[in-house]
């Protein structure tokens, strides 16, 4: 089992990522006070490879540390000008609404009872059920009919599991981990789970493969406070994201990163 592939994955024998907590103070600002204080303070992921990693230096890098880096150049004219602060999943909502961060770029699917708590911008990606398998005998979604899919207990990804694959075998996991080593001990013949991470996993071990269909849809978007003070935010990082789809920015970044 490659090493590497548990680092990427977050997971360790273990070992537990530490995240470093966000400062008590609130500073999340409008764009007006963002471009008076010239930084930008964005919560982002670093153990969600290729979103928000850190690389062999213990530098963030990733497809939305790019955005966020981006987005500082665009507002304030400094790609260094932003403040990268990692967050734990659990507190990716609670970094924006607690007013510690500015936004979030972390990995964040827009939803209905999300949008009830936080503000959302347009999508900058569309995230999507993948999976992943090391069976040579799986090469598209069909030839999992009547195998062995890991899943992990309670995912959103168990309906269209059943929906796309009605007669497959859903078998119910508790961690990436534990997908893993189903997979390496033959117990499963693929996985299902997020598909960036997926195209993450694919590409630091050769041994895995991403199927080329996705069987769910669900559009990634930055996280903004609520209320009409930060409308003039929402507003500005919206029309640069117009920009970046038109001008194929977007598109160019998440093939940088091997993003299906």
């Amino acid at each position: 089992m490659s090493a590497k592939l548990l680092v990427m994955l977050g997971l360790g024998l273990g070992v537990q990522f530490a995240v470093p907590s966000i400062a008590v103070s609130a500073i999340a600002s409008d764009l007006s006070q963002i471009q008076a204080q010239g930084r930008l303070v964005v919560a982002v992921k670093d153990n969600w490879y290729p979103l928000g990693f850190r690389d062999d230096q213990g530098m963030l890098q990733g497809f939305e540390v790019d955005l966020a880096r981006q987005l500082a150049l665009e507002l304030l004219g400094d790609e260094d000008a932003v403040d990268l602060q990692p967050v734990a999943n659990q507190d990716r909502l609670a970094a924006v609404v607690e007013r510690e961060a500015d936004i979030a770029i972390a990995g964040v699917t827009l939803t209905e009872a999300r949008q009830r708590v936080v503000t959302f911008s347009l999508p900058y990606y569309l995230e999507g059920t993948g999976l992943i398998t090391r069976n040579p005998q799986v090469q598209a979604l069909g030839d999992l009919r009547r195998r062995r899919v890991a899943v992990l207990d309670g995912s959103s990804a168990i309906a269209p599991l059943r929906q796309r694959l009605p007669q497959a075998q859903l078998v119910g996991v508790e961690s990436y981990q534990a997908a893993l080593v189903l997979l390496e001990q033959g117990d499963a013949d693929a996985f299902a789970g997020d598909g960036s991470l997926l195209a993450g996993w694919s590409q630091v071990n050769d041994d895995y493969r991403l199927l080329p269909t996705l069987i769910s849809a669900d559009p990634l978007a930055i996280v903004l406070p609520k209320g009409t003070r930060y409308s003039s935010l929402r507003q500005s990082i919206n029309q640069i994201l117009r920009g970046w789809h038109d001008s194929g920015w977007l598109a160019e970044r998440a093939n940088h990163w091997g993003l299906p």
